[in-house]
C-alpha cells in the first residue's frame, strides 16, 4: 500500500509525534498508513521534508497511472 509505516516505525517516531510535526490528527496519520485516506499535496511535501523520501516513493499508489 504505502511505505509511511515502515519509514516512520524505522525513524522511532510515534504515529502522535508525526501527526503533530504534520499538522494533522493522529487518526488521520493511522489512516494514511491502512490506505483509509490520502494526504493532500500541502501534506505530502510535509512527509517528504520529514523522512528525505520522494512523495512518489512513500505512496507509489496515489501516483500509479493505468494507461
Amino acid at each position: 500500500m504505502n511505505k509511511l509505516k515502515k519509514l516512520r516505525e524505522n525513524r522511532e517516531i510515534s504515529q502522535s509525534q508525526l501527526a503533530s510535526i504534520i499538522g494533522v490528527s493522529q487518526k488521520t496519520v493511522s489512516a494514511w498508513e491502512v490506505g483509509r485516506r490520502n494526504p493532500k499535496p500541502r501534506e505530502l511535501q510535509k512527509l517528504e521534508d520529514v523522512f528525505g523520501v520522494a512523495k512518489e516513493e512513500i505512496f507509489f499508489n496515489l501516483f500509479s497511472y493505468k494507461m
